[in-house]
């Protein structure tokens, strides 16, 4: 998901989905509860592979994914019937008002601007529609943090460092070593949120370990 014209998860699918997907749960944690029961098809923004599919099936909609790789979109379509579209977050080929659920999933590190991706999908939200937020939590997971192995984290003055990050010292080999990451530092990410028409509900850090490394929020379109 991004504007550049090369998906950079494109070649990976396969690699990703088993290590990232398969055999995992199936809901990350808190999701179920930040969507909460709903109607009608649901927008995954970011889909990947489908990971989060039976979670919006769960909630009583139906899935509607969208991501910039056709590779992880290949393997999304074995867990859905539902349409799957190839598209820019930032730019969704939607109208204005054309769902009353939509999911940004754990792409705040890979789009050039995560505030843009958060307007248009409470865009593309009708009145009182949900919009929920769900990724890498932007103070203890990112190019400035080491994971220790008794799971706390050293924190380095790097984290002021905003943009794109081709790489850091302390990523091991995770999708981060493949890719890359744009860290959003907190206020930035908090501040995407500052729109006339979307109204927070709550924000959760959902995982369960000690140190978070997940940040997730849930918000209605007011008008």
């Amino acid at each position: 998901m991004t504007t550049d014209t090369t998906a950079r998860y494109d070649g990976l699918a396969d690699w990703y989905d088993a290590r990232y997907v398969a055999g995992q749960d199936d809901h990350q944690p808190g999701l179920l509860d930040l969507l909460g029961p709903g109607s009608g098809p649901c927008l995954d923004i970011g889909c990947g592979t489908g990971r989060n599919f039976e979670t919006i099936r769960s909630s009583g909609r139906s899935v509607v994914g969208l991501d910039f790789s056709a590779d992880q979109l290949r393997l999304a379509r074995s867990r859905t019937d539902g349409p799957l579209m190839v598209a820019d977050a930032g730019v969704l080929p939607f109208a204005d008002a054309s769902f009353d659920t939509a999911m940004v999933m754990w792409i705040s590190t890979d789009v050039d601007d995560f505030a843009k991706v958060v307007r248009e999908a409470t865009r593309v939200l009708r009145p009182n529609g949900v919009l929920v937020v769900y990724g890498v939590h932007p103070c203890f997971n990112g190019p400035h943090v080491v994971w220790n192995e008794d799971d706390s984290r050293l924190v380095h003055p790097s984290y002021r460092q905003a943009g794109w990050h081709e790489e850091s010292p302390y990523w091991g080999d995770g999708i981060r070593r493949h890719v890359g990451m744009r860290h959003v530092p907190l206020a930035d990410y908090l501040n995407a949120f500052l729109t006339p028409d979307l109204t927070l509900e709550r924000f959760e850090e959902p995982d369960s370990r000690g140190v978070p490394y997940s940040l997730a929020a849930r918000a209605r379109r007011t008008n």
